[in-house]
């Protein structure tokens, strides 16, 4: 049984550890603290381990340590254990972390679900102890966490970050993409990256920015950033503050940079490529790559849904080093997760389909919508972050007269979100249907996905049809005069808004035809 005993972090009274039945030889996780800061540690002797922190200076000024003792316990799961604390107390906020983010790794183990089981109870003895605020479920649902920087990082992550780490650490600098498929943690190794590289002698005094072009994501993790220590809010910025110059520019959700074109405020772009010496029809990715001695860009093609984007071949032509993310982080269901968001690419790409059924993801395609959202309310009673959201198919009428529904199928009236930033987590979201743009970037627990009557599907000529006109997303589609183009752009919309459910994702399409195809392709 785990047990959490406090003592005085104090060299006078250190020889109490050195007394306690676990002070000598025993692997344990510990923290020090002094109400403001914190430290989470690991060790098979703590009390060497003690005496060890109460020689740096920064450690010193703490005054309190836990230790987290369990006749159980070995070195895998107090290496878990640690790394678990590590991440929801600097998701709970109350501390700032002393801690680097160096070494997290996500590994299994033996018996690894009943130390999990322990984890919840340390975390409840915790907040009895006013260490931890929040319930463990409210941490897990906040982008705080989910974009922390001290997310323990998959295989793939670990081996890009530890490269690029190198090569930066020997001055090589050289620009990089970083290419992945949504739920494959491109966010979190951005904010890794950011705090590993101001953590490191060779790296910490580099001018360093993190870009970041969407508004609501930017505020989430400006918000991040000032909870975590080494790390200010004005680190992060938009695309716009890109006009001094940086050692490195991360970009994240390089796909949503802009070039001249379907934008709100022309003289502003205009402005900024004047500042910088560019010709007009330069592009934020210039701004960038102008302002910067290396870029690291996390991109992924298929979230591109405006003409606004830069294309995809001004990616392609830059001289850069190429990386690819592969394992499913979002989809919580192992293989299934990897192979659902191949099953909605393919869909989508028109391909064949092996669809058997997903044993742990919970996905439906309903043909009453109303019976959809009544299933997505009673889901976010029980888990909270479920929401439903749709391609931009119906005007936006709410926005001037809020007494108005926007979106009326059959005998159901719904409106679309009253609030562009954060509205994933604003009070009413679960009342109201989200845009692309209020959810790119996000995890939803479910997503109930609307699949408007702008698209449909030609049976004869075997492709997905759309419809400009049902389209009602202005800056999506002004001067888009290749049909092609217009379909690229909202089947990337659906694409990323099917893929933002973490357990599960529940559909309704508007249109007979698509319907019929994506049931006949789940059958085939």
């Amino acid at each position: 049984m785990s047990e959490i005993k406090t003592f005085d972090f104090d060299k006078k009274k250190i020889h109490q550890i050195k007394a306690s039945h676990f002070g000598l030889n025993w692997p344990v996780v510990y923290l020090i603290e002094d109400g403001k800061e914190l430290y989470v540690g690991e060790t098979i002797n703590v009390y060497n381990r003690t005496n060890q922190h109460l020689e740096n200076p920064e450690k010193r000024k703490l005054d309190k340590i836990h230790i987290i003792t369990d006749e159980e316990y070995n070195k895998s799961a107090t290496l878990d254990i640690e790394s678990k604390l590590i991440q929801y107390i600097s998701a709970d906020g109350k501390f700032i972390l002393q801690n680097s983010n160096h070494g997290l790794e996500n590994h299994d183990y033996f018996d690894r679900q009943k130390y999990q089981a322990k984890f919840e109870v340390i975390w409840k003895e915790l907040q009895k102890m006013n260490i931890a605020e929040n319930d463990r479920i409210q941490i897990e649902n906040s982008d705080l966490f989910k974009y922390s920087p001290y997310k323990a990082l998959t295989v793939d992550q670990k081996i890009i970050a530890d490269e690029l780490v190198k090569e930066i650490k020997s001055g090589k600098y050289k620009s990089y993409i970083i290419n992945g498929d949504p739920g494959t943690g491109k966010t979190v190794l951005a904010t890794y990256l950011f705090k590993r590289l101001k953590e490191i002698k060779e790296t910490k005094d580099l001018k360093i920015g993190l870009v970041v072009p969407m508004t609501g994501l930017r505020g989430t993790l400006k918000k991040l950033f000032k909870n975590i220590k080494n790390l200010k809010s004005n680190m992060v910025i938009g695309p716009s503050n890109v006009t001094q110059k940086y050692d490195i520019l991360i970009v994240d959700e390089a796909h949503r940079l802009r070039q001249r074109k379907n934008i709100t405020n022309f003289r502003s772009f205009d402005d900024n490529n004047k500042l910088l010496g560019l010709s007009p029809e330069s592009t934020e990715l210039e701004w960038i790559m102008k302002c910067s001695k290396c870029q690291i860009l996390f991109y992924d093609k298929n979230q591109s849904i405006r003409p606004s984007d830069v294309p995809e071949s001004k990616f392609e032509n830059l001289s850069i080093k190429k990386y690819r993310l592969n394992s499913q982080l979002r989809i919580s269901s192992g293989m299934d997760g990897e192979r659902y968001i191949k099953f909605v690419q393919d869909l989508f790409d028109l391909k064949d389909i092996n669809y058997n059924n997903f044993v742990d993801y919970d996905f439906k395609i309903y043909d009453d919508l109303s019976q959809m959202v009544n299933d997505i309310k009673q889901k976010n009673e029980k888990m909270d972050l479920c929401r439903i959201v749709s391609g931009y198919a119906w005007p936006w009428i709410s926005k001037k007269n809020p007494n108005k529904y926007d979106i009326e199928v059959g005998n159901i009236k719904l409106k679309w979100n009253s609030v562009n930033n954060n509205w994933v987590y604003s009070k009413n979201a679960i009342n109201e249907v989200g845009c692309i743009h209020t959810v790119q970037g996000y995890d939803l627990n479910y997503a109930g996905v609307i699949i408007g009557p702008e698209i449909s599907y030609d049976f004869e000529k075997k492709k997905f049809k759309v419809y400009p006109e049902k389209y009602m997303d202005i800056n999506g589609k002004r001067g888009v005069n290749d049909i092609e183009e217009l379909e690229r752009y909202i089947i990337n919309i659906y694409k990323t808004l099917l893929t933002r459910g973490i357990y599960g994702t529940y559909v309704y399409i508007v249109d007979k035809n698509l319907r019929k195809y994506f049931i006949e392709k789940i059958n085939q």
